[in-house]
């Protein structure tokens, strides 16, 4: 698994198009083009952890959107385009955290 990949738009299809999906299940869209990056962030031991990392990291312009996982340090960010690596530290460490780097 690489840190940072381009979702086809394969990979975003349904059975009812090649861009989403028709069954209304409020599932975010992705955008085709996006940019996936897997982070580790040390010091998150809780959903707080990951609500406040989560949170300075979508105010980066280009987030789309974040999941924090405490349990295994993985910070998952999807962007229109590659962040700034030192961006996404300065947020991380806004939040009371350490970034490790790339997962």
């Amino acid at each position: 698994m690489t840190a940072e990949t381009e979702i086809s738009a394969a990979a975003t299809g349904s059975c009812c198009s090649p861009a989403g999906s028709c069954h209304g299940d409020g599932a975010a869209d992705v955008q085709v083009g996006a940019v996936t990056t897997v982070y580790r962030v040390s010091g998150m031991s809780c959903g707080h952890c990951e609500g406040a990392v989560s949170g300075e990291i979508s105010e980066i312009e280009g987030v789309g959107s974040v999941k924090a996982v405490a349990a295994t340090g993985e910070v998952t960010v999807i962007s229109a385009a590659p962040l700034d690596e030192e961006a996404v530290r300065a947020a991380v460490d806004e939040a009371g955290y350490e970034l490790v780097g790339r997962a």
